[in-house]
């Protein structure tokens, strides 16, 4: 599966398939809320909430995939990401594009 954020694919020709999306709803346990609110304190990187968020897109583009593969899609392109707050410690990651399969010349 060929992912990209263009909406070409260099030397490639397709017909489109459709839209696509997948995506998650992370929160991180109060444990590491308290650690990282701590850690605003000091300052720096909150280690903890870029590994939630890490996993959060990849989860999203692998839904976002298995949506493009049930199509029979080759590829995804124009591939993008938003994030939302849902509610204090908890934050939604999508994945979207639009799913092709490549034309045979």
């Amino acid at each position: 599966m060929v992912l990209v954020n263009t909406d070409y694919i260099s030397g490639k020709k397709f017909e489109m398939l459709g839209l696509v999306q997948g995506s998650t709803i992370q929160s991180k346990n109060i444990g590491h809320d308290l650690g990282q609110s701590l850690k605003t304190l000091v300052g720096g990187e909150l280690k903890a909430y870029n590994k939630m968020m890490m996993d959060a897109r990849d989860l999203a583009t692998r839904r976002m995939v298995d949506q493009a593969e049930a199509l029979g899609a080759d590829a995804v392109i124009n591939i993008r990401y938003s994030s939302a707050a849902v509610m204090a410690g908890a934050a939604e990651i999508m994945a979207y594009g639009t799913a092709v399969r490549f034309v045979k010349e």
